[in-house]
């Protein structure tokens, strides 16, 4: 029974983690990535369908994305979605080609692009704080309904609290490399 509140807590805690680098991928850090477009949503025949279910999206070069629709109607759609979007970012149209540079970022963008991942990395945090603080709550009630002792209940809480601290640790460590990612020229 414990065993169960305890993998539960960490496959969650777990998941907490990995949503916050995907979370971290969309965040612009001066070089071409395929992540920074993706989730994009295009009207595709009054449907709204990610970037990437209507358009190869390729890196080309270090500063340069290429999308290209698979219909040619889609390109007006593809652009005004670009631009549409919080990227802030200009698509420059050739045909059914579109080139998107990715200007470098200044140290004003950056300083504030590092405060959005602390952000993201405090609400990981807040996430992993809740998860311990409900394998706690499931501990007690056990404890509550004599179906276990109270040494029991001490040592899940002691490995419930080591869990955490190393979702927290990690949370940090992944905070840091994008942090540094953003701050490199």
């Amino acid at each position: 029974m414990l065993n169960e509140i305890k993998k539960d807590a960490q496959m969650r805690m777990n998941k907490s983690i990995e949503a916050l680098r995907q979370d971290l991928t969309k965040v612009r850090t001066g070089r071409a990535s395929t992540a920074l477009v993706e989730h994009l949503k295009v009207n595709y025949y009054g449907s709204d369908m990610p970037l990437s279910q209507v358009a190869s999206v390729v890196v080309s070069d270090a500063r340069s994305l290429t999308i290209t629709p698979w219909e040619k109607p889609m390109v007006a759609a593809v652009e005004k979605a670009i631009i549409s979007s919080d990227l802030g970012l200009t698509p420059n149209t050739a045909g059914t080609t579109i080139r998107i540079n990715i200007p470098a970022l200044t140290e004003e963008r950056r300083k504030e692009l590092s405060k959005h991942v602390h952000g993201e990395g405090e609400n990981a945090k807040v996430a992993i704080r809740n998860i311990r603080r409900d394998a706690n709550q499931q501990v007690k009630d056990l404890l509550k309904e004599k179906q276990i002792t109270e040494d029991d209940e001490r040592q899940a809480a002691d490995e419930i609290q080591k869990l955490t601290d190393k979702s927290i640790k990690d949370v940090d460590e992944v905070v840091k490399a994008k942090e540094q990612e953003l701050m490199a020229v």
